[in-house]
């Protein structure tokens, strides 16, 4: 497995090997000695989710005011531009961004830790986005940070796509709001 640094520390894009010919392809989506050789995270992950959206649509930027998820994210179906946000306070790269394509072909994962927003714009007809965390979902801890905050000014790839939120996404607070 690659493992190549982001600028966020702890965010690592990942590249799993794949053996392929003719017939199609086999690799090892997760493997946990081999995770934790190209991260240094010793991860426990508790819950696996599975979304298919259509193109166009935006998720996030998510996270969970107490119980935070670390996150290991990967598309199997289409192709998605993926976000990582950090908003832990006392991190010297607080409010930069990270993003990658991760799709079915180029098979890359995101390790997204605990104590960042995340989020995904579907680039393709469709994509199918598999994540597994290291805590449980607890809606009642859920945050959402505005996916268009210009203090976070992401460059999501929007030309030519019909952008589709929802209510929740729509509703997201100000990047500015974390401070307190």
């Amino acid at each position: 497995m690659k493992a190549t640094p982001t600028s966020i520390a702890d965010v690592v894009l990942l590249e799993p090997k794949a053996f392929g010919d003719e017939r199609g392809f086999f690799y090892e989506s997760y493997n946990q000695k081999a995770f934790a050789q190209a991260t240094g995270v010793q991860a426990n992950f508790v819950q696996d989710n599975h979304s298919k959206s259509g193109q166009g649509v935006l998720r996030g930027l998510h996270y969970q005011a107490q119980n935070a998820q670390g996150k290991l994210v990967r598309a199997t179906q289409g192709a998605v531009f993926d976000v990582a946000v950090d908003i832990r306070p006392a991190s010297p790269t607080f409010g930069q961004w990270v993003g990658a394509v991760l799709s079915a072909e180029n098979q890359h994962q995101l390790w997204i830790p605990a104590g960042l927003a995340h989020g995904f714009l579907v680039l393709t007809d469709t994509a199918e986005f598999l994540y597994k965390t290291t805590d449980y979902y607890m809606p009642e801890h859920e945050r959402c940070i505005a996916w268009n905050d210009p203090e976070l000014a992401i460059a999501w790839p929007l030309d030519g796509l019909t952008l589709r939120l929802s209510a929740k996404d729509q509703a997201g607070l100000a990047f500015s709001s974390l401070r307190g």
